[in-house]
């Protein structure tokens, strides 16, 4: 029990500097190679963050239990969204581009609702999972692509930076971008054991241990890294942080553990309760944040009703659990 406490206080404080570091090497990098930091957050911070969600995938899916992967995945998508870009509007409320809102938020509900297609028969074969892994590279590519040159475009007139200051600049933001995303994934593990382990110990059940502590701990670091950045005023940092874990999940999670192994039966709580939601949460975003004129912005309000949401699933997970 003594042991438990000291990895929930050690990790939580471990879990906050780490994703302080870790944002401001992805800032860093995206500062010395010209690339805006929404592009570094959907690449970047988006894959390691949910390097959580992979390893717990694919080491599901070669064990044979895919749905564990999937319910992962789309879980972890849902949480994302509704817990935190719901907590991180709340402290700080989140600007978002009109790229964003007419861009890259419909691309991720056209994703969400080719995986409805493709799971709704209640199975997803091995070549529904080798489409969805080519639509992520096609898809990452294309976003890629476009930041790369609209920051190509907007960038000419800053070329004249000292070379010296710009390589140690480029080594530390290396540094603290891997050492950061390392912590981040080592202290969400250590605070999440910590966590279970008093659980354990006051009675409270497996199950809902695991539908709240463990499906939270899998988006520690997306949690904390989303925070950091908007704190430090960083919000397509942050953004971009969720729409790359959610593409991620969505298109290489799940196609990686259908490629290894096929799911020939899907529980239909799934397609009629987890994927609507995810994709329902996605809309949700463009609704909240649009505005006719300019950028768009998540207030408070906005992350209230995202956190209320997700408060509200997760007792409908509770109550049918219990049933």
């Amino acid at each position: 029990m003594i042991l438990a406490i000291v990895a929930v206080i050690l990790g939580l404080a471990v879990l906050v500097w780490s994703a302080d570091k870790f944002v401001d090497g992805a800032v860093g990098i995206a500062e010395f190679c010209g690339m805006s930091t929404l592009l570094i957050g959907m690449v970047i911070v988006g894959f390691g963050t949910s390097a959580p969600e992979l390893t717990v995938s694919v080491i599901s899916a070669s064990q044979g239990n895919p749905e564990l992967a999937l319910g992962n995945a789309y879980g972890s998508n849902i949480a994302n969204i509704a817990l935190i870009l719901g907590a991180t509007a709340l402290i700080s409320p989140i600007l978002m581009q009109r790229s964003v809102i007419r861009g890259d938020l419909p691309i991720l509900i056209a994703v969400s609702i080719l995986s409805i297609i493709l799971v709704w028969d209640g199975s997803v074969v091995r070549w529904n999972g080798i489409l969805l892994l080519v639509v992520f590279v096609a898809v990452m590519g294309y976003n890629t692509w476009r930041e790369l040159k609209k920051a190509k475009e907007s960038s000419a007139t800053l070329q004249d930076e000292g070379e010296a200051i710009q390589k140690n600049s480029l080594g530390k933001s290396i540094l603290w971008l891997v050492l950061g995303l390392l912590l981040l994934v080592a202290s969400s593990r250590a605070l999440v054991w910590g966590a279970v382990e008093i659980a354990r110990t006051l009675g409270v059940s497996d199950l809902l241990i695991g539908l709240t502590i463990v499906a939270i701990g899998t988006s520690l670091p997306e949690l904390a890294s989303s925070i950091a950045a908007a704190r430090k005023g960083e919000n397509d940092l942050a953004l971009g942080n969720i729409i790359g874990s959610n593409l991620f999940n969505t298109l290489a999670v799940v196609g990686l553990a259908a490629t290894i192994s096929p799911m020939d039966e899907i529980e239909s709580a799934v397609t009629s309760r987890d994927m609507p939601l995810m994709t329902a949460l996605t809309v949700a975003l463009i609704v909240l944040g649009f505005r006719r004129k300019g950028d768009g912005r998540l207030n408070r309000i906005a992350g209230g009703i995202l956190l209320a949401v997700y408060v509200g699933y997760l007792a409908l997970l509770v109550t049918q659990a219990a049933h």
